[in-house]
């Protein structure tokens, strides 16, 4: 893969739809904003949001990632989504004769609770792949992509063999390298380690809060929120003065946004929207 391709799909994944998120967040919950109660000033707490949001995205890139990888190693892509059971698989492919599933995270640092839902989750996978699956050579995998924190390491191998012998399926946990080793395709892991040490060296040390800087790029990307989050934002002064004219401090999305609303205006909640943002700016 080029570095381009690499890149693209980290910064698309992680960091195009933080935005609207954000915006829906600050709309439904603002008291964890402005909260009297906080120990953080508005800008910190978005900060803070921005940043959780964006380490919660990179396992959204890093499926991405992997599964684009899996394409070029010549592996037949199957169905991940499956609505009915209401369950994702996150990687799912065949090569040759064999159908891998792969549940995968980023790290095993999960607290004793925590860890107990993981392994349930597998198993609900595992029933699902075998559900729709039932003639075919299956393999499982448990997988942590971080290969430095193996909190629960012993917890996971133990309840996988258990698993294994009542299913009677070849399942493994991986940590790091140990999957692209197990599937001969080990260049692909140091590809990988190249790439994530270049694409961290090109980000910002924070995320950057003046969504005007690329006023057209957030415009399209917020456009299409629910005029509910719209509502809740504009007709909280504190909201819109200690927040919103933190994100937009040039107003020039907010002045895109208006003009969006004005040419809705036959729609009556999208003239409310413009009149009242007019008005604040």
């Amino acid at each position: 893969m080029e570095y381009s391709k690499f890149e693209e799909i980290f910064n698309r994944e992680i960091f195009e739809h933080s935005k609207p998120k954000l915006l829906e967040t600050i709309a439904n919950e603002p008291n964890r904003y402005i909260g009297l109660f906080r120990p953080t000033k508005p800008k910190g707490k978005l900060l803070q949001n921005l940043l959780q949001s964006h380490e919660i995205r990179m396992g959204n890139a890093f499926e991405v990632l992997f599964e684009e990888y899996f394409r070029i190693l010549g592996y037949n892509i199957l169905q991940k989504k499956f609505t009915d059971e209401n369950l994702d698989i996150d990687q799912c492919f065949r090569n040759d004769d064999v159908i891998y599933f792969i549940e995968q995270k980023i790290r095993d640092d999960h607290d004793s609770s925590k860890k107990r839902g993981q392994i349930d989750n597998f198993e609900r996978k595992l029933d699902l792949m075998m559900k729709n699956y039932e003639n075919e050579k299956l393999v499982g995998i448990f997988y942590f992509i971080d290969p430095d924190l193996r909190k629960n390491e012993s917890y996971y191998r133990s309840e996988l063999l258990k698993m294994k012998d009542d299913y009677n399926v070849d399942l493994y946990l991986f940590y790091g390298k140990e999957l692209f080793e197990f599937l001969n395709a080990i260049d692909i892991w140091y590809e990988i380690l190249d790439y994530l040490k270049k694409w961290k060296a090109s980000i910002s040390d924070l995320p950057e809060l003046n969504f005007d800087l690329e006023s057209e790029q957030t415009f399209n990307e917020i456009k299409d929120l629910p005029p509910s989050v719209f509502r809740k934002l504009f007709r909280n002064r504190e909201v819109f003065n200690d927040i919103i004219l933190t994100l937009f401090p040039e107003k020039k999305t907010l002045s895109l946004l208006l003009e969006y609303f004005k040419q809705n205006n036959n729609k009556a909640i999208y003239k409310t929207l413009s009149e009242k943002l007019e008005e604040l700016l």
